[in-house]
């Protein structure tokens, strides 16, 4: 039975992307930076995308995981974007539609990690992750790899293993 997961819980995972795939837009640009990191994971992040900045806690890195987001103003945001100095990430996102109500969710980072491409789709149920099959556009899975996770790159900076590039 397809559970759906209590709110507040995100079943995701993560590839890295081998190539773009065709007639990608502009896509949105990310800032987002991290205020805090625990030695178990979890994060307190706050996140600006055109418009709409939030705060966000969330737990280690995994497939399956608690995420809380709440939406901030502009002045909160400025007042905690500089106490992230150090531990940030750009992206620009692309939303390419799967099929079956799912979304992948291409990133194509700049700055520090420049040429890093991955894709996070996120699931209704851990069956609908366990049942998924990449398109062949999608490159390894590094759901599990921690050096992959957003965090470990603002914190280390591209992980020294190859990734996605450009083609």
């Amino acid at each position: 039975m397809d559970e759906t997961p209590p709110s507040g819980v995100e079943i995701e995972r993560k590839f890295l992307v081998d190539r773009l795939p065709d007639g990608l837009g502009a896509g949105d640009r990310i800032e987002q930076g991290y205020l805090a990191i625990g030695d178990d994971g979890v994060e307190v992040r706050v996140r600006r995308r055109g418009d709409d900045m939030t705060l966000t806690i969330k737990s280690g890195p995994g497939m399956t995981r608690t995420e809380e987001e709440l939406a901030i103003d502009a002045r909160r945001f400025e007042s905690l974007w500089p106490l992230t100095e150090g531990r940030r990430v750009n992206k620009t996102r692309h939303l390419i539609p799967l099929g079956g109500d799912l979304t992948a969710e291409i990133d194509v980072y700049s700055g520090a990690h420049d040429g890093l491409l991955t894709a996070e789709i996120e699931f209704p149920s851990v069956e609908a992750s366990e049942a998924f099959e990449p398109p062949a556009w999608l490159g390894r899975e590094v759901t599990a790899d921690g050096d992959y996770a957003n965090q470990a790159l603002a914190l280390r900076g591209r992980s020294p293993r190859p990734a996605g590039r450009r083609r």
